[in-house]
């Protein structure tokens, strides 16, 4: 059986709090990576999410 490897990254995020109540979250170190949610909890689940979208992407190019 192949095992597989797994790299694991770690960028530094910044949240901001706007306005309406919404945390947004920003990958700096990634272009155009950012998403916002109404909890810290689902905000944390959707960065995860938009930097391997984000890598993905540029890994492709």
């Amino acid at each position: 059986m192949k095992k597989s490897s797994k790299t694991i990254y770690r960028f530094p995020v910044v949240i901001e709090k706007d306005e309406s109540g919404y945390f947004i979250g920003k990958v700096p170190s990634l272009k155009s990576c950012y998403t916002q949610a109404k909890t810290l909890a689902e905000l944390y689940k959707r960065l995860k999410e938009a930097t391997a979208l984000c890598l993905e992407v540029s890994i492709s190019y």
